[in-house]
């Protein structure tokens, strides 16, 4: 709990005097009564009080650790010349490779890079498909390289996923990219080391695993399973495993490592006590247990030593020495020593949901079968202890993703023996030279299981989704699951109904009538705004894609409107074709209702075929919701018919007024179109929040049209270091010349503006409401 403690806090705290809180407890037993009960009990506070402010004291140290090594920002995006090693398996997409760089030595004069860093090599610029980096690339190899850095920086919203704190806890202390300089080579084949080693066996199985399956559909799933590899399974593949829940099984979960680990012991064992000479040496049990132990490890570190396979590891080594020593230790004391290793190995681990889940599950599953009275049929206590992990974790998964698999049960138990108990151990086996038979007879099982998933997955109500529990419904659903899955027999269970209900049907915060919510998220260089009345939601653009499976619609908009409670979108405008601003749109599309779509895109766009009612947006055009209006400015209807125009000046532009003020939404018209809206209808654009027309670029924001507008705030929607330089700063002082609050999306993360009182209008800056010790 203190080493989750200091993960909330927005700052790290100064250790020099922070030890001194230690004597705070300690002072408890100098003060307590008489009595031996307040004694003992004052005493086992003391003793909780000082674990939980080591513990504190501990992980604050381990970041201050980390965080010093950390690049200058005098030295971002500099050509920095170095030698290191490919520490982890590429990642390869199409646009070249992705791999994690440890730094040996620098060789630019004065440059500072830290020890642990993540590269892209790009394809641009190489002339044949086996120039390209992922053809030269390879774990463990020693390189010299320029590369150009940048600080870790991520995209920061409500509900989406914080990649700095990731990146923290990988301790990738920068990322960049790798120049085509004529002094990148290769130094050395192979360093020898073991966790190189580690990685270059990986790859080996990878290539091996490419080379049998080339071509056929779940080749990249049984990566995942051998390995732990997960980076080329598709995001399709990936939707049919959390709709129906068993995305669990696509990693090394614990039950694989178990597995692996079991069927060694049992091999062990028998083979031993074929030998007399060596039973005479080591009794049979013991081997056994040794080789299982060092099996579950080897395979925990080959497939990436995930938190899952981490806790299988330490709670298999705490049993098997207890085992060996002859002594009996509870199951329980078992997960807390596997939780107490993980966390002091990892203190960034309490922010993996893979953390929460994986000893959560466990601890369920001990929760409703150890102590109890009897011994079910194994197949009644099967699903007994499957509805019981699906029933226990259902808080758990709500904070964290707002969504349950209400199919699960059913899912898992037909898919967990036959990934498990079949394709696992056909797939391990058929790495093996001359076995390629088995990764085939490995991949028509798992073709077979498909079939089955992609059918429950498709089922109308698959998954519940839903709105971020209320904080303090959480603790109460957890305590009521706990009493619904008391011991049969046990009094009104039934009761425990009553307590998970708050989680469903207690409902988050929303704009009263007449109120306009406005939320600018951030999606780096692009758009997307989310406007919100009281009982409608409208979306703004959609932001930019990634890479083919990948966009600002999956990662960003869709998370944030589930935890927000938006369930469906009445409308959704995309400004225009530009990629920054439309590439998230299909995946909104596929992702929420949405009812109608109005855009200036051309006639033959795909994003047009995934919409249920669409059109072009035209001046003139307007709507009223809740007490708001909602007013299309820009372009005019004879603009589509000249090609001349340019796509950012046929830009949708939409004013938003509530009766407490007003936002202005330009996309990225320039200069051009600024005019011919001062020239048309100059009153109309006076309003109290501006985002900032192409995202502060030269070609727009005139200085007449930011009079005209005169806002009280003005937003840039910008990328970290984006390579346009928006906003540009000459265009920056000319709003300040307006006295008026101004933001930047890379600097602030997502802002909320909130209409809804005669006081004006609210500003929540999320980088600086939620801070975490770790953003830059």
């Amino acid at each position: 709990m203190g080493v989750w403690l200091l993960q909330q806090q927005s700052a790290l705290p100064e250790l020099n005097w922070l030890w001194l809180l230690l004597l705070i407890p300690l002072g408890l037993r100098q003060f307590s009564a008489s009595s031996s009960l307040i004694s003992h009990l004052a005493i086992e506070v003391s003793l909780k009080i000082i674990f939980l402010m080591l513990g504190f004291l501990f992980a604050a140290w381990m970041a201050q650790v980390r965080l010093s090594d950390v690049l200058p920002k005098s030295w971002e995006g500099k050509d920095i010349e170095l030698i290191g090693v490919v520490s982890a398996l590429p990642q390869l997409n199409e646009t070249g490779a992705r791999f994690e760089f440890d730094t040996e030595h620098i060789i630019t004069p004065g440059a500072h890079v830290p020890r642990h860093i993540q590269l892209s090599w790009f394809a641009d610029g190489f002339e044949n498909k086996q120039q390209l980096p992922a053809t030269k690339v390879h774990a463990g190899e020693r390189w010299q390289l320029t590369v150009r850095l940048n600080r870790p920086h991520g995209n920061v919203n409500p509900f989406g996923f914080d990649y700095e704190s990731w990146l923290l806890e990988k301790n990738i202390r920068a990322t960049g990219s790798v120049y085509n300089a004529d002094s990148n080579r290769r130094l050395q084949e192979l360093v020898p080391h073991p966790g190189y080693l580690a990685e270059y066996v990986r790859e080996r199985i990878a290539q091996r695993l490419n080379y049998v399956l080339t071509g056929l559909p779940y080749a990249a799933v049984l990566s995942a399973l051998a390995i732990g590899d997960q980076s080329a399974v598709p995001q399709s593949q990936w939707q049919v495993f959390i709709r129906t829940g068993v995305n669990h099984l696509m990693s090394i979960s614990g039950l694989h490592v178990t597995m692996v680990s079991g069927l060694v012991f049992s091999l062990t064992y028998w083979l031993w006590k074929q030998s007399y000479h060596l039973l005479n040496r080591l009794p049979a049990r013991k081997a056994a247990l040794l080789a299982g132990v060092l099996t579950a490890l080897c395979y925990a570190l080959l497939t990436g030593f995930a938190v899952p396979a981490q806790r299988t590891v330490y709670m298999l080594a705490v049993v098997a020495a207890a085992l060996w020593a002859g002594s009996l230790i509870s199951i329980s004391v078992v997960l807390c020593l596997a939780l107490l290793a993980v966390t002091l190995l990892d203190p960034w681990a309490v922010l993996s949901p893979g953390f929460w889940l994986s000893f959560g599950a466990v601890a369920i599953i001990l929760y409703v079968s150890a102590g109890r009275i009897g011994k079910p049929h194994w197949l009644r206590e099967s699903l007994n202890t499957q509805w019981a992990v699906t029933l226990g974790l259902i808080p758990a998964l709500l904070v964290l993703f707002q969504q349950v698999s209400l199919i699960s049960p059913v899912a898992n138990a037909f898919a967990i023996p036959v990934i498990s108990l079949v394709v696992v151990p056909l797939t391990l086996i058929g790495i093996i030279p001359g076995l390629d038979f088995l990764l085939l007879a490995a991949h028509a099982v798992m073709d077979g299981c498909m079939h089955v998933l992609t059918y429950l997955s498709a089922l109308p109500d698959a998954v519940w989704q839903q709105h971020a529990p209320v904080l303090w419904t959480v603790p109460l659903a957890m305590i009521a699951i706990l009493w619904m899955l008391l011991p049969r027999g046990f009094p009104a269970r039934w009761l425990g109904l009553i307590g998970v209900l708050p989680v469903f049907l207690v409902v988050p915060p929303a704009p009263q009538a007449g109120a306009l919510w406005l939320t600018v998220l951030d999606v780096g260089q692009g758009l997307a705004v989310v406007a919100r009345t009281a009982n409608h939601a409208l979306l703004y653009d959609t932001g930019p894609g990634f890479n083919v499976d990948a966009d600002s619609g999956n990662r960003v908009i869709l998370p944030y409107l589930r935890g927000a409670g938006v369930s469906k979108l009445d409308a959704m405008i995309v400004s225009h074709n530009d990629l920054d601003h439309s590439g998230g749109a299909i995946s909104v599309l596929d992702g929420v209702p949405v009812n109608w779509m109005i855009s200036s895109l051309p006639d033959n766009s795909p994003i047009l075929l995934h919409a249920r009612k669409s059109s072009h947006c035209v001046a003139g055009q307007s709507w009223q919701w809740d007490g708001v209006r909602f007013d299309v400015l820009h372009p005019m209807r004879e603009s589509y018919a000249d090609e001349g125009v340019k796509d950012n000046d046929r830009s949708c532009v939409i004013k938003i007024t509530s009766r407490y003020g007003s936002a202005l939404l330009p996309a990225d018209i320039e200069s051009v179109s600024e005019q011919e809206l001062l020239d048309r209808i100059p009153r109309a654009l006076s309003a109290h929040v501006l985002v900032a027309p192409h995202h502060g670029s030269k070609t727009s924001s005139t200085e007449e049209f930011v009079r005209q507008v005169n806002p009280f705030v003005t937003i840039f929607t910008a990328g970290y270091r984006n390579r346009y330089g928006h906003p540009k700063q000459e265009i920056v002082k000319r709003y300040e010349a307006l006295g008026g609050a101004l933001y930047r999306s890379d600097q602030s993360g997502a802002v909320e503006f909130r209409f809804e009182n005669t006081h004006g209008f609210t500003t929540a800056v999320y980088r600086h409401q939620h801070h975490r010790y770790w953003w830059d």
